[in-house]
């Protein structure tokens, strides 16, 4: 990809002449090909090839002080470039006075610029369109061999590869490949208006640890069969236990509130929690950045900075914000390397890989603890005060009566206050460790049921 260096440079030294007193460059030259089939038959078919460019300058506004303005495009011409770094420097002499922009002192910069040890690329052959179809069949039939499953919606695989490439006007350049496959189906079971739908989806880095396309395919069968005949549960205050597929939206939840952005914004419910107990003794929340293969594995931030894990709750207690350099700035506070950023706009603070505390018991355990209780396997849409923490959420899933399914519910609403729900929380041992946000099934009290 040196050609893609070679433009990010260009691109950095134009914006330089034409003014910018600060910049950065982030380029992306990415390829996917996705395929769809049902009633065994191919529905779609993609390619996409893009190579795309994202400037961002600082530069000085009339009066004193300094702005910050982003561009993108994907025309990668030399006079294109240079109307892009010109636009940008205008853009920013003319945007307010942002006194918290700017890049990362070149001793903070990560000595890290790749991610070859976090083995990140696939370099197999990538899968032609005829055997992504092939495997996608495998999928779409193993889910009608589930009984009761009438119809798959869609039987998908995905194959993308990416490689990106940084330059900052600090002295950081780094860059990194990345792969991603995917299987993903949708079942229906039922007819008429007692139809229910459930799907399955899997991603990993390389192909080969993907799971069969026939489990996939079964475990969506089985799952939608499973839904048919619902019935309204009982209101009230109830335990609640939260399948691993969905567990991670709670410890989200925490994550938005103690990220950067919310906080220098005072509009977060754990805004002066710092240093208190906001979970369970014994939980942890930790990021892990570099981890092999990893789902958000990157060997630096958005900001050239260095990645490292970190532990964002420990024992219970809050111990960190997420910030990037301009939020921590704001806060009078020092980055944890936690920039993201996309190509068309600056940096802000947000998370990789999330491992959580393992309890002694699956969501099967937990739910026998409750006794009688509410088993959620999803979530519909969300309502959350992000200064009080009041929560109300849709949600489908389980009764449990006894210790065991009763039968299953849906078009159920979830209320409380996220402040106190989350002092209860109880995880299971069934984390699925593949994905970004490694959060085993939860039980949690507090929650009232309504129907």
């Amino acid at each position: 990809m040196t050609d893609d260096l070679a433009l990010a440079r260009r691109l950095m030294d134009l914006a330089t002449r034409a003014g910018a007193a600060e910049a950065d460059v982030l380029m992306v030259d990415a390829t996917s090909n996705a395929v769809g089939v049902s009633d065994r038959m191919l529905e779609e078919a993609e390619r996409a090839e893009g190579r795309d460019i994202g400037l961002r300058v600082i530069a000085e506004i009339p009066g004193g002080g300094r702005g910050q303005a982003s561009v993108a495009g994907s025309d990668l011409r030399d006079e294109a470039l240079v109307e892009m770094a010109e636009r940008a420097v205008t853009m920013a002499r003319a945007a307010p006075d942002d006194p918290y922009c700017g890049l990362a002192d070149r001793a903070h910069l990560s000595a890290l610029r790749d991610a070859d040890a976090l083995d990140l690329i696939d370099r197999e052959t990538p899968p032609g369109p005829a055997e992504m179809e092939a495997l996608a069949l495998r999928i779409e039939d193993a889910a009608l061999a589930v009984e009761g499953v009438v119809k798959v919606e869609q039987a998908s695989v995905s194959w993308s590869r990416e490689h990106l490439v940084m330059v900052l006007s600090n002295g950081f350049e780094g860059g990194y490949s990345r792969s991603s496959a995917s299987y993903g189906v949708s079942a229906i079971a039922g007819e008429g208006l007692g139809r229910e739908r459930d799907y399955a989806v899997e991603s990993r880095r390389h192909a080969v640890d993907l799971p069969s396309p026939e489990e996939v395919g079964r475990r969506a069968g089985e799952r939608t069969v499973a839904r048919l005949g619902p019935k309204r549960p009982p209101a009230g205050s109830f335990p609640v236990v939260i399948d691993e597929r969905v567990s991670s939206s709670m410890i989200g939840h925490v994550l938005s509130a103690i990220n950067g952005m919310a906080i220098s914004r005072g509009a977060s419910w754990l805004a002066e929690a710092m240093d208190q107990r906001i979970l369970p003794a014994g939980f942890d929340i930790v990021e892990e950045p570099q981890i092999v293969r990893g789902r958000a594995s990157r060997p630096f931030d958005a900001e050239g900075l260095p990645s490292s894990r970190r532990a964002l709750v420990e024992d219970g207690v809050l111990r960190t914000w997420i910030l990037d350099l301009a939020t921590a700035r704001k806060l009078g506070l020092e980055s944890t390397g936690n920039a993201r950023r996309g190509l068309g706009g600056p940096p802000a603070p947000g998370v990789t890989n999330v491992r959580v505390t393992q309890g002694e018991t699956d969501a099967a355990g937990l739910c026998r603890e409750i006794g009688t209780g509410l088993y959620v396997t999803s979530f519909i849409g969300s309502s959350i005060n992000p200064t009080t923490g009041a929560y109300s959420r849709g949600a489908s899933g389980f009764w449990i009566e006894g210790g065991e399914i009763a039968y299953p519910v849906n078009e159920i609403t979830l209320a409380g206050s996220l402040p106190e729900v989350i002092k209860s929380i109880v995880p299971g041992n069934d984390a699925d460790l593949q994905r970004a946000a490694a959060v085993p099934s939860l039980l949690v009290e507090g929650l009232t049921v309504g129907a």
